[in-house]
């Protein structure tokens, strides 16, 4: 497991952007004919979730949330040296979203453009990625886009996963500042567990065809799906989240010398509220310091992290503070992070 330290870079501002269609849980469940729906949003702890339109892309709702964090921090898009993006919905196969989205920017030629395909942890796997690039003195200011339509990617139809999914986008302006105390990663895979969450086909192990976009009845539960609809173990899931993520939280307590009680805010992947509820009674946190937006926004994938730091701890950034990060999902593939953010500016919520 790779143990990371950085030093002197950090999170300046954030912005983020969501669809404006709502999808109210309940009336949505009921219209497809589920009777207990009350004891399903209890459980998932989603009451509502943001869906994009068919015309619009992860990477509009970046592009939306970039474009506010240049004007509210008036930057120089000149001295934008680096853009990744984060996602598993990209607008193409080819080319990378990343250099499309530096052509809409407005970014200079010389910029350093690529994309991350990993899902849930990725948002602490591209901080690592920016961060490792920030040590070069010839990158002054890197933009780190994370985006999804996930509701896109699961079918409506599937009640396994119809309730969890919402769509969403965020833009992180990192910089390298002396302020910034040490930042510290931790990075694990495991592709043995590859088939609890998957998408079989669409790729190129197994192109599309006529049969791969067929919905069907997939399971004893009459839940309806395609070969190119994403798919899910859930108990299996929650088994790995609480073997795994604790331990995972213990090691980076140590690699950071640091303990609960110095950390300011844990931000978890918003999962569901059965894993999160899990977590904070396994590590045995003030609730008070564990944010969520997971009953308005739903599980976001990547974007669940950044988009519960712009939404519930947009007025407690203030002054130094010191947070914990955990990704963790399709992949297999988690990742936590402590890092400091000192006066990080976050930008009124976009509906695009």
């Amino acid at each position: 497991m790779p143990l990371l330290k950085f030093e002197n870079t950090g999170i300046t501002a954030l912005a983020a952007a969501v669809p404006k269609n709502t999808v109210d849980n309940h009336t949505f469940g009921t219209a497809m004919g589920v009777t207990n729906m009350d004891e399903v949003i209890d459980k998932i702890g989603i009451k509502e979730r943001r869906r994009a339109d068919d015309a619009t892309c992860a990477s509009d709702l970046c592009f939306a949330a970039a474009e506010k964090l240049i004007a509210d921090n008036q930057l120089d898009r000149s001295e934008i040296d680096l853009l990744v993006f984060i996602s598993q919905t990209p607008d193409y196969r080819m080319p990378a979203t990343s250099v499309t989205l530096q052509h809409r920017l407005g970014l200079p030629e010389s910029t350093m453009a690529f994309d991350i395909n990993l899902g849930c942890s990725a948002f602490v796997y591209g901080l690592s990625l920016v961060y490792a690039l920030m040590q070069q003195p010839g990158i002054r200011k890197a933009l780190l886009l994370d985006g999804e339509t996930r509701t896109k990617a699961y079918s409506q139809k599937d009640r396994k996963t119809a309730f969890l999914f919402g769509d969403g986008g965020v833009a992180a302006l990192i910089e390298r500042n002396e302020k910034f105390g040490p930042s510290y990663f931790s990075l694990n895979s495991d592709g043995s567990r590859h088939d609890l969450i998957k998408a079989p086909a669409g790729g190129y192990r197994m192109p599309s065809s006529p049969e791969t976009v067929v919905e069907k009845v997939m399971d004893e539960e009459g839940n309806i799906r395609s070969l190119e609809h994403g798919q899910m173990n859930g108990p299996d899931v929650f088994n790995f989240v609480i073997r795994e993520i604790p331990k995972d939280i213990k090691r980076i307590y140590e690699h950071a010398q640091t303990e609960k009680e110095q950390i300011d805010y844990f931000v978890f992947h918003q999962a569901n509220n059965y894993i999160n509820g899990y977590l904070l009674k396994k590590l045995k946190l003030d609730p008070e310091k564990v944010p969520m937006s997971i009953e308005k926004y739903g599980n976001t994938s990547s974007v669940s992290i950044p988009l519960t730091i712009a939404t519930e701890l947009k007025n407690s950034l203030g002054g130094k503070k010191k947070l914990l990060l955990a990704g963790f999902g399709v992949g297999l593939s988690w990742a936590t992070a402590v890092l400091d953010v000192e006066d990080c500016k976050v930008s009124e919520m976009v509906e695009v």
